[in-house]
């Protein structure tokens, strides 16, 4: 048996082929089939989230979503954070300034004063959540507290009692995650959407 012409084939096997049927199996199999069954199957299950958890009006139009943060005009609505995006999702981001950088300082000063004087309470009460910017700029969410210190406020532009208002924020507070994760939490966008509802209700 000639050893050194079963060695030389060897050699010459072409092992490109088995690359190229590992790549295309990766490509078809993990980048086609398993991203087209779990697209499916979570638009099967859910939805609605997984159309992006939109919020259209009567006429079918899309008016926001529920996880993205917007600015709400008046006095009858529970404000939100304030965004380093201008609550543009095409320019999610946040301020990246430090907390030494006098501009941050400046800005956070003022938002506090304007705050204290809008809700008429003391500026050395005012949650922290209301005059800072989130990461990504569209953050929907409150604590309670930041939510608390303007129930008076939407209450009396609207000219309902403040248990009305309290009753629909308790509704919408959401507890830890699995009461271990994060913190108690309001939607602003949700809270907002129920009061009109709540107004328009018979």
């Amino acid at each position: 048996m000639n050893t050194s012409n079963t060695s030389s084939r060897r050699t010459g096997d072409p092992l490109w082929r088995p690359a190229i049927g590992l790549s295309l199996f990766g490509l078809l199999g993990t980048g086609l089939v398993y991203a087209t069954l779990a697209t499916g199957i979570s638009g099967s299950l859910f939805p609605a989230q997984a159309d992006g958890s939109l919020i259209r009006d009567a006429d079918g139009q899309v008016r926001g979503s529920l996880y993205l943060a917007q600015p709400f005009v008046g006095d009858g609505y529970f404000q939100t954070r304030p965004s380093a995006a201008n609550y543009d999702p095409m320019a999610a981001a946040g301020s990246n300034m430090a907390r030494s950088n006098p501009d941050l300082v400046k800005r956070v000063g003022e938002t506090t004063a304007a705050i204290a004087a809008r809700e008429k309470i003391d500026p050395a009460t005012v949650p922290a959540d209301l005059v800072t910017q989130s990461a990504s700029g569209l953050d929907p969410e409150l604590s309670p507290a930041a939510v608390q210190v303007q129930v008076a406020r939407v209450a009396r532009t609207r000219g309902w009692p403040e248990a009305r208002v309290q009753t629909l924020v308790a509704v919408h507070t959401q507890n830890r995650q699995w009461g271990v994760f994060g913190q108690p939490r309001i939607n602003i966008v949700a809270l907002n959407r129920a009061l009109d509802q709540a107004a328009y209700a018979p």
